[in-house]
């Protein structure tokens, strides 16, 4: 993700009332926790685990705040049991902002994340958690409202899957 994509993401997030992020660090979209952190609207919390990450931003929910989860596609599988049986049935809007690493459109796509890669959205199905796929820059025009809208809408995650113009 070039910076000024990823000054684009931010402002998209801030615009959509996203006030408090929690993050296991990654590469790809790394490049939006600088600027998450120089702008006081949004509350950081760095995390050991996926897991830890969704338990915490339900809190934080649950208290007012407006989530996301920010993780590589790998995150998925280790937060599932977190997003079932603590979003989901609490009914936790919480947006997943995740980095689709493995799929086809994935530009630093490598055997290491190809496996679970192709897996993201049949996971994603299985838990039954919406999600849009965000491969094009133009993308962020809408796609973040969209998908805080109908993460309340649905008062459940919903994820969107950053690959293409994301993972260069």
């Amino acid at each position: 993700m070039n910076q000024e994509l990823a000054e684009k993401t931010v402002a998209q997030l801030k615009n959509a009332s996203i006030d408090f992020v929690t993050y296991l660090p990654e590469t790809r979209l790394s490049r939006i926790l600088p600027i998450l952190e120089k702008d006081d609207f949004f509350t950081l919390v760095p995390v050991a685990s996926e897991a830890e990450a969704v338990t915490i931003a339900s809190g934080a929910a649950l208290v007012g705040k407006r989530p996301a989860c920010y993780m590589e596609a790998t995150g998925l599988f280790v937060s599932a049991y977190n997003l079932l049986l603590v979003s989901m049935r609490l009914g936790i809007p919480l947006l997943l902002l995740i980095s689709h690493v493995g799929n086809c459109a994935d530009q630093k796509n490598s055997f290491r994340f190809a496996p679970t890669g192709v897996r993201t959205e049949e996971q994603l199905k299985a838990l039954h958690i919406e999600y849009q796929v965000m491969a094009n820059a133009s993308d962020l025009n809408t796609g973040i409202a969209d998908a805080v809208r109908m993460m309340h809408a649905l008062k459940q995650p919903f994820a969107l899957l950053f690959t293409g113009d994301f993972t260069v």
